[in-house]
C-alpha cells in the first residue's frame, strides 16, 4: 500500500528494509539456537569463552580509564578494579573448565534466587488477575535452581549451551514473528 504522501512513503520504505533484515535476523538467531540446544557443549564453552573475552576487554578498559580519570578517585583503586577484571578474563579464557563451572554456579543461583523473588512476589500479587503464572514460574525457577545445583558439576557441561540456545530460539522467534508482521501490515 504506496501512500501519495511522499515522507510516509519513505518512512514506510525504511521500516519495511528494517523488517527485512529483522526476518533475517530472526532466522538466523534460530539456527545458531537450534545448532547449540543441538550440541550444549559445545555452547557452553563458546559462552564462556565470550565472557571471559568480555572481561578481558572491559579490565583493559578500566585500566585505561583509570590512568586518563586521575582527578576523579584514587588511582590505585580503579587500577586494581581493572586488573582484577584482566586476570579473570585471562584464567577464565586459559581455563575454560573453571570458568564453565563458575558461570554454571552463577547460573543456578540466579534462576533460584529469581524464583524465590517471584513467588514473593506472586502472594504480594495475589489476587490479582495472572499472580498463579507467577507462581508458577517461581516454583520452576526454584526448581531448576535446586536441580542445578544438585546435579553440579555434571551439569555444567551442558546447562549454559542450553540456555544459549533456548534463549537464541526464542529471540529469533520473536524477532522473526515481530518483523514479519510489520513486513505484511506495510504490504
Amino acid at each position: 500500500m504506496r501512500s501519495t504522501d511522499p515522507v510516509r512513503s519513505e518512512m514506510a520504505d525504511q521500516v519495511r528494509a528494517t523488517a527485512g533484515w529483522g526476518v533475517a535476523l530472526g532466522i538466523v538467531l534460530i539456527v545458531l539456537g537450534l545448532v547449540a540446544l543441538a550440541r550444549p557443549f559445545y555452547a557452553t564453552i563458546a559462552s564462556t569463552l565470550v565472557f571471559g573475552w568480555l572481561f578481558i576487554f572491559a579490565g583493559v578498559a578500566k585500566i585505561v580509564y583509570s590512568f586518563t580519570s586521575r582527578g576523579s578517585g584514587k588511582l590505585i583503586w580503579k587500577l586494581l578494579l581493572g586488573v582484577l577484571y584482566l586476570a579473570a578474563g585471562i584464567y577464565v579464557v586459559s581455563n575454560p573448565a573453571i570458568g564453565v563451572a563458575a558461570l554454571t554456579l552463577a547460573l543456578g543461583i540466579t534462576i533460584f534466587a529469581q524464583g524465590v523473588i517471584e513467588v514473593i512476589l506472586a502472594f504480594q500479587l495475589k489476587p490479582g488477575q495472572g499472580w498463579g503464572w507467577v507462581l508458577a514460574g517461581g516454583i520452576a525457577g526454584v526448581i531448576l535452581g535446586i536441580l542445578i545445583w544438585s546435579q553440579f558439576p555434571s551439569t555444567a557441561v551442558w546447562v549454559l549451551g542450553f540456555w544459549v540456545g533456548i534463549h537464541l530460539l526464542i529471540s529469533g522467534v520473536w524477532i522473526l514473528a515481530i518483523s514479519s508482521a510489520t513486513r505484511s501490515a506495510l504490504r
